[in-house]
């Protein structure tokens, strides 16, 4: 294996990471299990709940309405609700939604790059 030298990049000084320093936001985001899956699976459009937890898989109906909830009141998401006979409730990224896939795919691009060392390390294993 050989290892790269990389050049360090260069972020402009944001100031520091005290308790109410809004770059914490960003770490609560990617730090909850389903809201990043949320916002890629609506990438392409609108979806109802029920549609969004067959994509995803995994999730408990509770978590993605408690999810969804949060993410509503983030103004992450909009929620429209048709008045049909049963009801029907979609879900919709919001501008702020749509501009959180950029670190969304950036992550990505690190995971396509990076995943499969940093998990073998994890798993104990030579690469």
């Amino acid at each position: 294996m050989t290892v790269e030298s990389a050049q360090p990049v260069e972020f402009a000084p944001y100031g520091d990471y005290e308790a109410d320093c809004p770059a914490r936001l960003g770490v609560d985001l990617f730090g909850n299990r389903w809201l990043t899956v949320i916002v890629y699976m609506l990438r392409d459009g609108p979806m109802r709940p029920g549609q969004l937890r067959a994509a995803i898989g995994g999730i408990s109906q509770k978590m993605l309405t408690q999810t969804l909830r949060r993410m509503e009141s983030m103004t992450l998401i909009e929620r429209h609700r048709y008045a049909e006979a049963p009801p029907r409730v979609e879900y919709e990224l919001t501008e702020a939604g749509r501009d959180l896939l950029t670190p969304i795919y950036a992550l990505g691009e690190w995971v396509d790059k990076h995943g499969r060392a940093v998990g073998a390390a994890l798993a104990g294993e030579d690469d």
